[in-house]
């Protein structure tokens, strides 16, 4: 089948993820600026979150412009990457809620991890089947793709130490992330040179 019905239920899903999020973030108790402070928690986990769910429907896009057609095993393998990433809000929650305790740190820690993983297993289920060549050129060695694990990993053991040098890391692990990934691109453009050039 074509990746239209795939992206568009993705896409939906991730605005659900998003809206369910903001949801979460309450009105401050006062008028004052000493209220919104106290709020400032609150707003950083969301806005991580937020990033981090911007950061997989960036990729996921990306993903899906190579390729044209998805088996069963690649619906399967995407259900199992929402499912993960529709627990950003309830382990996000938690993290706040809690203060930023060790056990919800690490939570949220495991839900970043398994998100990741979940996220490999689409594209190595993608490479296998009709059209993964061209995501596998695309993609080259994908050094960020295996990165993140490792320092969701170092986040989550540092977590057990002090959560805020765990949640330092996810920090950092985001923002690897959100320096432009054109390597999709480039591919595109590259591809698309190749095939005006005169046979």
């Amino acid at each position: 089948m074509t990746t239209s019905r795939l992206e568009a239920f993705s896409d939906g899903v991730l605005a659900i993820i998003i809206t369910i999020m903001v949801l979460e973030l309450h009105v401050p108790h006062g008028d004052g600026w000493a209220a919104l402070r106290d709020a400032a928690p609150s707003f950083s986990t969301y806005a991580l979150s937020f990033v981090y769910v911007g950061i997989y429907w960036n990729n996921h896009h990306h993903m899906f412009q190579v390729i044209e057609y998805v088996s069963g095993g690649v619906l399967w393998a995407n259900l199992h990457l929402l499912f993960w990433l529709s627990l950003f809000p309830f382990s996000t929650g938690w993290m706040d809620a809690s203060g930023f305790a060790r056990v919800p740190t690490i939570v949220y820690g495991v839900n970043l991890l398994l998100a990741a993983i979940a996220f490999y297993l689409v594209e190595v289920t993608v490479k296998a089947g009709r059209g993964g060549s061209r995501l596998a050129a695309a993609l080259g060695r994908d050094l960020k793709g295996k990165l993140s694990p490792f320092m969701y990993l170092t986040g989550i053991a540092l977590a057990l130490l002090t959560p805020w040098l765990g949640v330092a890391v996810f920090v950092v692990a985001a923002l690897v992330w959100l320096v432009p990934d054109r390597r999709v691109e480039r591919y595109l453009r590259s591809e698309a040179a190749a095939q005006d050039l005169p046979a």
